[in-house]
């Protein structure tokens, strides 16, 4: 059997168990897409600065726990602070599934705790920034702690030829129904007479509420239908503190041995930190830099959660006729058509283009990146250890990401934060295209 990308025997591939794994994307997508992308951040932006009549800010800087910062530069800080925190504990909590068998008892944790955080939220005021800044971020670490897991069954449930396929429908399954959960938010944000609401906060503050709601609602389908694991049949030699790192270790030593796994996975680790940014910034850029209105914004990220839905399985498609990683490259290209295109737009229309683009390459790269890493995996039944180190390079490259987003957006703006993300962008690329190389060459030598 093939170790570079063989198969990994599935603990089930039925189209039940397969359909309520892609519902996990359904439920927590409205937080991605609520939370992160429009409704919280342009709330967030309102609550922190002061502008004059005609929309202008007058005064950005906050005061978190009597430390004075930048609005925008906090929110950076608290999202990187999150996923810091989830690459420590994931390689921790994966070697515990691993060897227990109990991915979903993990996964119903970090569900559990970040839809809590987002209802949380739901106190978050003018004069409360650090109750809304510590739920935002709890609300990060259960999302992105849950995915972790999520994301180790996709190898057990799915045989390598419907992994693609499987992913895109995870990812069009969130799309779909973030924009059902950001479309009822919608009308209460920017139609609250209809409802009596003569608090201008409570509608988003009610948005929040109802994300935590469907998000730990939906999961149980998920929870329902999903097999709990199998628990190997040997038990770890070192503490279960230790032992995570040693998992990872021992995973980084098997990746040595894969040169094709390992460089994708350095072209992984730089064009994250770019594509994570884009899609975490979105929403504070229009409101700043382009001064878009609250409905200009949602309807911007409506686009792309659309758009996307048609991305991700346009790239699937793409991927099967010319390969996974080719057509990463070509989309990292595309990416920096984006970095270049949003330093110079200035007015909605030219932004709303951008999301459209922005749309059709995000539900692609995300969904294809998924795949592209269970396809190469070597056969082994410690998918979480492995998933675990995929999601600790996201995490870190997130983590990088924003912090040097925010440290430039502190010292200029955040056009020029953009345009610097372009150097993530060309050094994924250029990693990426030395991974085609060796793919090619280790075909040739197969068939030889």
């Amino acid at each position: 059997m093939n170790t570079t990308t063989g198969e990994i025997p599935a603990i089930t591939s039925s189209k039940p168990v397969q359909r309520a794994w892609a519902m996990y994307d359904w439920a927590n997508s409205a937080y991605n897409l609520v939370i992160t992308s429009t409704i919280f951040p342009i709330y967030y932006e309102a609550v922190t600065s002061v502008k004059s009549a005609n929309g202008e800010v007058l005064n950005d800087t906050v005061s978190f726990f009597g430390i004075q910062v930048k609005n925008s530069s906090l929110f950076d800080y608290s999202i990187s602070a999150a996923y810091l925190v989830i690459a420590f504990l994931s390689p921790i909590l994966s070697s515990v599934a691993d060897y227990r068998g109990n991915k979903k008892f993990f996964m119903q944790l970090f569900c559990y705790l970040g839809s809590a955080a987002c209802c949380g939220l739901y106190f978050f005021k003018r004069d409360t920034l650090e109750l809304g800044i510590i739920c935002s971020s709890i609300a990060a670490l259960g999302y992105c702690g849950s995915l972790v897991f999520y994301n180790a069954y996709l190898p057990e449930i799915a045989p390598e030829n419907e992994r693609d396929r499987l992913s895109a429908q995870g990812f069009s399954y969130g799309y779909i129904g973030s924009v059902i959960l950001q479309v009822i938010c919608f009308i209460f944000v920017l139609k609250p007479d209809w409802f009596g609401i003569k608090d201008d906060s409570f509608a988003p503050r009610l948005s929040f509420l109802l994300v935590g709601i469907w998000w730990f609602g939906f999961a149980q389908i998920t929870f329902f239908k999903l097999p709990k694991g199998v628990a190997l049949p040997t038990q770890p030699s070192h503490g279960v503190l230790a032992n995570g790192f040693i998992e990872l270790k021992k995973v980084w030593a098997q990746l040595k041995q894969m040169p094709v796994l390992k460089t994708y996975l350095g072209a992984f680790f730089f064009y994250s930190m770019g594509v994570q940014t884009v899609m975490l910034a979105a929403a504070l850029f229009g409101s700043k830099e382009l001064k878009l209105e609250q409905g200009q914004l949602i309807t911007t990220i409506l686009i792309i959660q659309l758009v996307a839905i048609a991305g991700a399985y346009l790239m699937a498609k793409l991927a099967a006729t010319f390969g996974n990683l080719k057509v990463l490259l070509f989309v990292l290209f595309i990416w920096v058509g984006i970095c270049v295109g949003a330093y110079f737009v200035k007015t909605a229309m030219e932004f709303y283009v951008l999301a459209t683009v922005v749309g059709i390459v995000m539900g692609g790269i995300q969904s294809l990146s998924r795949s592209t890493y269970s396809k190469l995996m070597p056969v082994t039944h410690d998918t979480a250890s492995f998933f675990s180190f995929y999601d600790v390079t996201e995490k870190l490259a997130i983590v990088i990401g924003m912090m040097s987003f925010g440290f430039i957006d502190s010292l200029m703006d955040m056009r020029a934060a953009i345009l610097a993300l372009i150097t993530f962008f060309v050094a994924g690329a250029l990693i990426l295209y030395i991974a085609i190389r060796r793919q090619t060459a280790q075909k040739m030598a197969v068939g030889h």
